[in-house]
């Protein structure tokens, strides 16, 4: 099959929105090209071996979408460019704007990619690890294997760092998590690793939904971990005593009051997937829903945010 590799070279504040126009057009995943995340990358030592230049122009972020090539294309194509463009519209710095269209055969972009995905240590503990490369684990290591798929990421950017960690310090032994969004399921992958007794893993997205089931197996949790195709909470059932959604703000915003009602009287709710300009718009609803924000952490131009209840 022949796809398209739509390119754009965009901002840090308006990756949110572009992504989010890929994914109205039908893409079901989105590449981000972030050279900030490889910076930092590259001075943590988590990588073994990095032969990735160090990025000077870390303002320019790439984002790359993939779609089927049919006579669908130059409309979606028009439509991308017209939304970009009206950007300003929602005081959002498109940035060069550059677009660029190549066609690509399946096998060229499904796999290439694996070369530059190594096991990154994320949190104190857990270590992601791509599932065709081995890995000795440390003494106390929780070790996740994560096969992506074309569609996803491989969990190493701010937003999914940012909620494992949070994660990491919240989970109680015998806990009920929700995953609102799963995509690769990695979230609730490490949820189970954490000690959740259950785990309820949503998303929209049928190719997410496949893609996570495959890795809950992959990692030995489906005992524990239920993957659903669901729209945000209506595919949960019960409360939890965690709910974590890296999604992006306007749909954290929306879902607030339905967070409110299926998290238990002393749980905590985990967002992410908030670029920072977006901080105050979430903080501002938390504390319109009942919610008290405990802890906030920023990386990369992202945000993630621990809340609880103002009942507590």
């Amino acid at each position: 099959m022949k796809w398209a590799e739509i390119s754009i070279q965009t901002s840090h504040e308006a990756t949110e929105a572009v992504a989010n126009v890929f994914h109205d057009l039908g893409a079901s995943g989105v590449v981000i090209e972030d050279p900030e995340l490889i910076n930092s990358y590259r001075r943590s030592g988590t990588w073994d071996y990095c032969d990735i230049p160090e990025e000077t122009e870390t303002e320019v972020v790439t984002i790359k979408a993939y779609l089927p090539v049919d006579e669908l294309l130059d409309d979606k194509l028009r439509v991308f460019e017209e939304s970009v463009n009206r950007l300003h519209e929602h005081n959002l710095d498109k940035g060069r704007g550059c677009i660029n269209c190549r066609e690509v055969q399946e096998e060229d972009w499904a796999s290439s990619w694996k070369e530059y995905f190594h096991p990154v240590r994320i949190s104190e503990h857990i270590v992601i690890k791509p599932s065709w490369e081995d890995y000795v684990p440390l003494t106390d290591d929780i070790v996740i294997e994560l096969d992506p798929g074309m569609a996803f990421g491989t969990g190493t950017h701010h937003t999914t760092s940012m909620c494992i960690r949070c994660l990491e310090e919240s989970i109680k032994p015998g806990n009920i998590v929700f995953d609102v969004g799963t995509g690769s399921g990695i979230l609730a992958v490490a949820a189970a690793k954490l000690g959740a007794a259950h785990v309820q893993a949503v998303d929209l997205d049928p190719v997410a939904v496949r893609v996570a089931r495959e890795n809950v197996v992959i990692n030995q949790v489906a005992a524990t971990v239920e993957v659903a195709h669901g729209d945000l909470l209506t595919g949960v059932q019960g409360k939890a005593d965690v709910i974590v959604a890296n999604i992006i703000a306007d749909i954290i915003i929306k879902m607030l009051p339905d967070v409110r009602t299926r998290l238990a009287d002393d749980g905590l709710f985990i967002a992410s997937g908030i670029i920072s300009e977006r901080l105050s718009d979430v903080t501002a609803a938390l504390i319109d829903n009942g919610f008290v924000v405990d802890k906030v952490i920023e990386e990369g131009g992202w945000v993630a945010i621990v809340a609880g209840s103002d009942s507590r």
